[in-house]
């Protein structure tokens, strides 16, 4: 979906917790990072992917633009969880412009929605291993319903809405700036306040996708429940503030209960895929998100997944001016970065 003219956007990673936004600009240098900037929402503004309060959501972009001194007015934005599905399709060979007319027909036994309730996207992954009569294809079907309020809500902060990705693929775009996967496979996992997304990358291309409603919230949710406090304090207990009022062994006792449930869930998702590509192993797990902070839980997702558990640092990929930015906070908040530095790469033009 492209609304704009200029090539040039900020990518704006809308969460649920938290509202990320990244320009990169070509310098002499190479791609350098221009802007970088975030903003706390009220919980409950969003929930699940779902817009609850427009106004207060629109009123954070704005005052997240006007404090980090943004003035490119055309974004890239991305949308997830349970209102967008990602499958990998079989279909007969044919030219693209062919299937671009007979997609509707070809999603319609894939898609759990009314096919005339969705936006349909799809890319030709190459030719099918098992079948030189049929391809392989990455079907997208985002719900139009949701692609509306977002597209209303960054109209309503006085932007202009470009591009409109998937989480995952923003993700996906960020970690292949730096990485070659020939012959190897990787799993991109990332862990938000609400939800957790995994992306299976085979020979650069993603052949496996999964979301599920685990994300750090839930530890806030635990911490709120046990010592009676608001989610706005439980967040700085999760970080180490306000000690006083829920002991060490405690929270840790909490973290250790969350986490062991995305570990299980992660897992689950896992022997999915080996179930489908029986020869495979993934032994390289990237971590993005605030989740990907938690050294309990790189650990213990090593542990279950014998993988090598690594936490993606999307600013590497880029020149950083250490007079303009401060290099120990963009290593702390670079996990959390992933996607919208994904959407920041993208170009007006790009399909």
């Amino acid at each position: 979906m492209r609304f704009g003219e200029k090539n040039h956007l900020v990518g704006l990673d809308i969460g649920s917790r938290t509202i990320k936004a990244a320009e990169i600009q070509e310098t002499k240098k190479g791609l350098s990072l221009k802007k970088f900037g975030t903003i706390d929402i009220e919980s409950g503004a969003i929930e699940e992917g779902i817009i609850k309060d427009p106004e207060e959501v629109a009123d954070s972009i704005k005052q997240l633009f006007k404090s980090f001194n943004f003035k490119e007015q055309n974004v890239a934005i991305s949308i997830g969880g349970y209102s967008v599905i990602v499958k990998k399709i079989n279909v007969p060979n044919m030219p693209e412009k062919q299937l671009q007319e007979t997609i509707h027909f070809e999603a319609e036994q894939y898609i759990p929605f009314d096919i005339s309730d969705v936006n349909l996207d799809f890319q030709i992954i190459g030719e099918n291993e098992n079948d030189s009569k049929q391809m392989n294809v990455l079907l997208v079907a985002a719900k139009k319903e949701i692609v509306t309020d977002y597209i209303n809500l960054i109209q309503m902060a006085g932007l202009n809405p470009c591009i409109i990705d998937v989480d995952a693929f923003a993700l996906q775009n960020i970690f292949g700036v730096k990485n070659d996967l020939k012959n190897e496979n990787v799993a991109l996992i990332d862990i938000g306040a609400s939800k957790t997304s995994l992306n299976i990358l085979k020979d650069n291309a993603s052949v496996f996708m999964r979301d599920v409603s685990l994300g750090c919230g839930q530890i806030n949710q635990k911490i709120s429940s046990l010592i009676g406090c608001s989610f706005m304090e439980a967040e700085q207990i999760k970080h180490g503030g306000q000690t006083d009022l829920l002991p060490e062994e405690s929270l840790m006792e909490i973290i250790s209960s969350v986490v062991n449930d995305w570990c299980i869930e992660i897992k689950r998702a896992l022997d999915f895929f080996y179930s489908t590509y029986t020869d495979d192993q993934i032994k390289k797990i990237i971590l993005s998100g605030g989740g990907a902070n938690i050294q309990q839980f790189r650990r213990l997702l090593e542990q279950e997944t014998s993988a090598e558990v690594t936490t993606i640092n999307p600013f590497e990929s880029f020149h950083v001016d250490d007079d303009r930015f401060d290099s120990s906070y963009l290593k702390q908040i670079a996990p959390q970065a992933a996607i919208c530095m994904g959407l920041a790469i993208r170009k007006v033009n790009d399909k």
